[in-house]
């Protein structure tokens, strides 16, 4: 049977169906001696001339990037064994076979290249211990199973590994993380992908995810792996795992309820909320840190269940209208003031709010991460934890991809603003050298963690730098550095904290946000998503990042472009001095103040631009003006963006 496998994929080879690396790692795996239905998954698919499937399948081994992977793991065109007989909720009996797909073989590989990799770390520091790893997973089809799979091995291989009883949010697993005193984390999860993903993102000893130098070691480790060597790994022997019970949960809702800056606000206001975790995990935490604040919810009944399929919305993603449309006409019936969804795995916020005509209004991830920005460092400076004046010694961090209008709030209330690289990683990063930093001017001894917040923040302006919030423009928000991950149960919080503060101040979110406005200035921002799937989606990709790189565009509609910054080949520094590492982003500025950025999705198969608007408004009767040409001004240059990019990609 092999010797014929063999044969028809070279004859596709030559016949130009399938990719010639396509036909290298077809080779490789089907001589590889998988389980018999892995084997005959391959030669089904090959039997049935599914060619656009095996080059998706195996153009490339599935990338272990600097986070972790994601990918497909139920094919589009799947083979009757994979399928086998699918559970009540439609997960396949085995996960799609295949390099570039997320399944037993590739988590295996991942897992095995991520303990060599800590254990030689552990080694080159004269540790003579036992890696410690936490998994986390949400809900999707095989996350329980990835999970356990991964800790089997780990503990196979002499490590120690922790569990969690059933899902569990991505910011509780950063948190863990630093609890447990572990070595590095992973969370089994695609977050707001369709529900064919599946992914496995990779955390280290500082709850955050990786960034170099552990990244490339991490990677270089993993694509060391042959695929061979995962074999024996297979069958799971969880009798080493340790599952973590109510403790670990309970340690988590006390740090993530740390996010109230002012608790008296939240519990006299009684804000009444509408929630939706969206089929995920965020009601195992959410819902209990708002109730526990004094916050009456109401979840959304039809999507509270935990449901790989995400029955009731398009795509599970909190940035999307139509994912919090079932909680939007909940809350206009029964007259809530706002409402607040989390995607899949938790670490997402998005809200609606009631405007002044009384109806309920969708607020994008830059209006929430400003209005929040603007509120904590409002609050900090009114209850003494940061001068009135402002200072230096604290910041806000966000990513460049951002709003600008939090690099006008952060210069309004006198405090630094960090911009990183697209990521939280980044943004934990910065807050990881503020603790050494901090860390190396104490004395011996000196626990970071166990000291109270307040003090903490009072040392870090002494010897470094107090975080105030970090967020990013995808729904990203985190109150303090208990944990080093964006946290959408935290956010929740942080959100219903200021509705409430904005309510005793007799004012609607909207009109909070127009003040913002008028002491910053307008600022309207817009995004472009260009999907592109499979192998040849991955070139067009490639392509607009090379095109643009090697020939920059000059103008937009009879705008000129004044600046073209390439942060793959030049050199920029943060607000600390401190080197931003390269990466392929570039940050086009126009001649009228406009700008936009672009690059590659590090998650999903797709191309984004992200647009900023800006506009001067002086008073109150200058802002509707000042919207309406933002609005009007960025519609036009999306239009433009959009088909210069399908241009570039040759689409």
């Amino acid at each position: 049977m092999t010797a014929n496998l063999l044969a028809q994929i070279q004859a596709a080879v030559a016949a130009g169906q399938l990719l010639p690396a396509v036909g290298e790692n077809l080779s490789v795996w089907a001589q590889a001696g998988l389980p018999p239905w892995a084997q005959q998954s391959i030669a089904e698919l090959v039997d049935r001339s599914e060619w656009s499937e095996l080059n998706d399948r195996f153009y490339r081994y599935l990338e272990f990037g600097t986070g972790g992977m994601r990918g497909r793991t139920v094919g589009a065109v799947c083979a009757a064994v994979e399928t086998g007989r699918p559970d009540p909720l439609g997960a396949p009996e085995h996960a799609g076979v295949g390099s570039n797909m997320l399944n037993d073989f590739t988590l295996l590989r991942a897992t095995l290249g991520l303990h060599r990799y800590v254990r030689r770390h552990l080694a080159s520091r004269g540790g003579n211990v036992r890696p410690r790893l936490v998994i986390a997973h949400d809900v999707r089809y095989f996350s329980r199973h990835f999970c356990e799979l991964a800790a089997s091995a780990w503990t196979r291989l002499g490590g120690e590994a922790f569990v969690f009883a059933g899902p569990r949010s991505t910011p509780q697993l950063s948190y863990s993380v630093r609890w447990l005193n572990a070595h590095c984390g992973v969370v089994v999860t695609a977050s707001h992908n369709p529900p064919h993903d599946n992914g496995y993102k990779a955390y280290f000893d500082d709850g955050a995810q990786v960034v170099p130098p552990h990244d490339q070691g991490i990677i270089a480790e993993v694509n060391a792996v042959p695929l061979a060597a995962v074999f024996e790994f297979l069958g799971k022997n969880l009798g080493q795992v340790t599952t973590l019970g109510h403790e670990a949960d309970a340690a988590y809702l006390a740090v993530a309820a740390q996010a109230v800056i002012d608790p008296a606000t939240l519990r006299q206001a009684k804000l009444r909320a509408v929630y939706t975790s969206i089929h995920g995990v965020g009601g195992v935490a959410t819902v209990p840190l708002l109730l526990h604040a004094g916050v009456e919810v109401t979840e959304v009944p039809e999507q509270a269940a935990f449901d790989p399929r995400f029955p009731t919305v398009k795509s599970p993603n909190p940035e999307n209208a139509e994912a919090l449309a079932r909680a939007v006409a909940l809350a206009e019936q029964g007259g809530h003031e706002v409402v607040m969804a989390t995607d899949p795995d938790g670490d997402r916020m998005g809200a609606a709010v009631r405007n002044c005509a009384g109806r309920m209004e969708l607020l994008t991830g830059n209006q929430i991460g400003a209005l929040l920005a603007d509120y904590r460092v409002t609050k900090y400076k009114e209850l003494g934890w940061i001068p009135r004046a402002g200072t230096s010694a604290a910041c806000l961090i966000k990513t460049f991809v951002t709003t600008p209008l939090q690099d006008a709030i952060g210069r309004a209330h006198g405090v630094k603003v960090i911009n990183t690289l697209t990521g939280f990683k980044w943004i934990a990063a910065k807050m990881r050298g503020y603790e050494q930093k901090l860390a190396a001017a104490m004395s011996p001894g000196f626990n970071y963690d166990a000291t109270p917040f307040r003090e903490r923040a009072a040392l870090l302006q002494q010897h470094s730098t107090f975080y105030l919030f970090g967020t990013e423009e995808s729904y990203g928000y985190l109150p303090n550095d208990f944990l080093r991950d964006k946290d959408g149960n935290a956010a929740c919080l942080m959100f219903a904290e200021l509705c409430a503060w904005v309510k005793a101040r007799k004012l609607t979110v909207p009109e909070y946000l127009d003040e913002i406005y008028l002491r910053c200035g307008f600022f309207l921002e817009g995004v472009i998503n260009l999907y592109y799937e499979g192998a040849t989606g991955a070139a067009k990709i490639r392509r607009i990042l090379d095109d643009y790189r090697a020939d920059p565009p000059r103008t937009f509609g009879g705008v000129r472009v004044e600046r073209f910054q390439d942060f793959g080949r030049e050199k920029f520094h943060d607000a600390d001095g401190e080197l931003i590492p390269a990466q392929d982003l570039y940050v086009v500025t126009l001649s009228n103040g406009y700008s936009f950025a672009a690059r590659g999705s590090g998650t999903e198969p797709k191309m984004k631009f992200y647009l900023f608007a800006q506009e001067p408004a002086a008073s109150a009767a200058d802002l509707p003006a000042a919207k309406a040409k933002a609005k009007a001004t960025l519609d036009v240059l999306k239009a433009l963006i959009e088909a210069d990019a399908r241009r570039r990609a040759g689409a």
